[in-house]
């Protein structure tokens, strides 16, 4: 009977060598994107106020990840905006409150709103068709779209909405999507 524990213990040791350099370089990936997105300001504080405020629509779901522009893979890495988690999205006449669990709160001013729509998918989460709410704004100049993905199908719409009553009108009209 052949003893093979000497080449089971060598593809064992190999697999954890593997997994280590996967998760390394990953690390390594994350750390140097950070980096290159130093120029992209932290989002706004949630004022005090809104947080007492009641909401003229608001649901709980997920954060998806904030992205550049409208390239839905160009996931932001800095302030904690490309870490998904759960959230609450809040609608005020100020703006979008965004609350999530274990990072830091952030207002969307209405002011920076530049469109809302549906989509199914981007970094981070793809879903069925119109399944996240993508809203692109501007952060400190540069366009970003942010994602976000109601816990309950039925307060997509009503949330999405309330989301296009405050984008303000740029310069072609309104561009909010349908």
């Amino acid at each position: 009977m052949n003893d093979y524990s000497a080449e089971y213990t060598l593809i064992g040791i190999l697999t954890v060598i593997v997994v280590i350099a996967i998760g390394v370089l990953m690390w390594w990936g994350w750390r140097n994107r950070k980096r290159r997105q130093q120029d992209i300001p932290a989002p706004a504080p949630v004022p005090a106020h809104l947080l007492e405020a009641a909401p003229s629509a608001d649901a709980e779901g997920m954060y998806v990840s904030t992205v550049r522009g409208r390239d839905y893979l160009d996931r932001i890495a800095v302030h904690g905006l490309g870490l998904r988690t759960n959230a609450r999205l809040e609608v005020h006449p100020e703006g979008v409150v965004v609350l999530r669990e274990g990072s830091a709160n952030f207002l969307i001013p209405a002011a920076d709103l530049l469109e809302v729509g549906l989509d199914s998918g981007m970094s981070g989460k793809f879903v069925e068709s119109g399944g996240l709410i993508v809203m692109t704004w501007l952060l400190g100049g540069q366009e970003v779209t942010t994602g976000f993905r109601t816990r309950a199908a039925r307060d997509r719409d009503p949330l999405r909405s309330a989301i296009e009553h405050i984008v303000p009108h740029h310069d072609g009209g309104n561009r909010a999507a349908a």
